[in-house]
């Protein structure tokens, strides 16, 4: 079998194995099964018939030719032309060899190792072409793969995506629906702290009305009774003058002129109480102003406790005040500290009352108000200690944490907003302080805030 036949053979069964042109293309499988049965045909007529070996070599190489030239030119054969390429030398080579050798035998006779080096030159560049086309194109098949398989994920992850997106549009819808609740439960939750505050306030200022009431009510009813006993004393004086008993008339001048004395003494004391409870309610803006502590503390125990009373005439304490006279002015805003004391002081109130009603005989109620001054920097800064005291139940311990939180109370509904230490912590903080407890169940509660401040000169 010549060499045309079996490059013609191998490039047909090489390309149905490797392109698979009897699945992909069914009609150029027909011409190339064609072409080899030409090819083949040719191999016979030639062995029957030597004469025309050299036409059949020709149709043999031209047809060759032709099927390299189809596949070289069809756009469908893209990826068979290395190969073509591959076999092209040894199809050229093949064709001049046995050309020559049928037209000029003594001249390829003289060529023939020549000719033998050059095909096998040819057949070693067709094998080496033939293993690097094969590895490209299981390089070529494995990038096919992975672009494949990377399509398959980007489709996937855009499937994903898309349901991603949908679950994150309606997670975001909930979280909107969410989150304008809870936006209005926040202005509700605001609304009901801002009418607590406002409760606490009004509390606090009902205690310390009934407090000046109280306080007030002592020296206008000395005025009332001597103004009654000097009308009195006056119509009594009018007899005696018309009696002529002058001595008589001057002993009740001297009684008239007493009591208008204590009316006037008694009007001015009310007159500094309305005036002090004006000075400590009017607003300061939150300015610090120099202020007496030890007086400011014990204003509110008489105020807070004869507020109680008025509220209560059963409730009784005894009152002690240890105060540090070695005090002097400190700057703080009174408003703001007096409504610290008074809160304390109404706990403690309301501590030792309770304790009472459980106890009702062998207690004795009793708040303790004390000041003292603790030097840091000897010479430059004092530490003022303001302690109140009561010998109630004390707090428990399991509830000790939470006593400066907001609207956290032990006392039942209806009686605290649970605001008052909460904001009295906070002013005390603001003003650069410490708030401490001291207690034991049974027994005492002991609240303490310190003030530091610059020594007063």
């Amino acid at each position: 079998m010549n060499t045309q036949l079996l490059i013609a053979f191998f490039t047909i069964i090489y390309l149905r194995k490797s392109y698979k042109t009897p699945t992909q293309y069914p009609v150029w499988n027909k011409i190339f099964l064609r072409i080899l049965y030409a090819c083949i045909a040719l191999q016979v007529i030639e062995s029957i018939f030597p004469r025309l070996a050299p036409i059949t070599i020709v149709l043999s190489f031209l047809i060759v030719l032709g099927l390299m030239g189809i596949i070289y030119v069809e756009q469908i054969f893209e990826t068979a032309k290395p190969t073509i390429i591959a076999i092209l030398p040894v199809t050229i080579i093949s064709f001049a060899e046995e050309t020559l050798g049928l037209i000029s035998p003594g001249f390829f006779n003289s060529w023939e190792n020549l000719f033998g080096a050059l095909k096998a030159f040819a057949f070693i560049w067709m094998g080496t072409q033939l293993l690097i086309n094969r590895r490209q194109r299981k390089a070529l098949e494995k990038e096919r793969l992975k672009t494949h398989e990377e399509e398959r994920q980007n489709k996937i992850m855009a499937t994903l995506k898309t349901e991603l997106e949908v679950q994150v549009a309606e997670r975001t819808a909930e979280i909107t629906i969410q989150k304008d609740a809870l936006e209005h439960a926040l202005a509700d939750l605001k609304s009901a702290q801002a009418q607590l505050i406002q409760s606490e306030k009004l509390a606090s200022l009902g205690e310390l009305t009934a407090g000046i009431a109280h306080e007030i009510q002592n020296p206008l009813n000395f005025v009332n009774n001597f103004s009654e006993v000097n009308t009195e004393l006056i119509e009594e004086m009018k007899h005696e003058i018309d009696k002529g008993n002058l001595e008589e008339v001057i002993a009740i001048a001297n009684d008239i002129k007493a009591n208008e004395l204590k009316i006037s003494h008694h009007g001015k004391r009310a007159d500094a109480i309305v005036k002090g409870m004006l000075h400590h309610s009017r607003s300061s803006g939150g300015i610090k102003e120099p202020t007496d502590i030890n007086a400011l503390a014990d204003e509110y125990l008489r105020l807070s406790y004869h507020g109680l009373r008025a509220k209560d005439k059963s409730f009784n304490a005894t009152l002690k005040t240890d105060f540090d006279e070695s005090i002097k002015t400190i700057n703080i805003i009174p408003q703001d500290i007096g409504r610290v004391i008074l809160n304390l002081i109404t706990n403690a109130f309301y501590a030792v009352g309770e304790k009472k009603k459980e106890q009702p005989d062998g207690y004795e109620p009793t708040v303790t108000v004390k000041t003292l001054s603790n030097s840091l920097l000897p010479g430059r800064a004092t530490e003022v200690r303001v302690s109140v005291k009561d010998n109630g139940n004390g707090i428990p311990k399991k509830v000790i944490d939470k006593i400066f939180q907001p609207f956290f109370t032990t006392k039942p509904t209806g009686e605290g907003t649970g605001l008052g230490l909460s904001l009295s912590y906070d002013i005390v903080k603001a003003h650069g302080g410490e708030f401490t407890i001291h207690t034991e169940e049974g027994k005492y509660t002991e609240f303490v805030f310190t003030l530091p401040i610059t020594q007063q000169q």
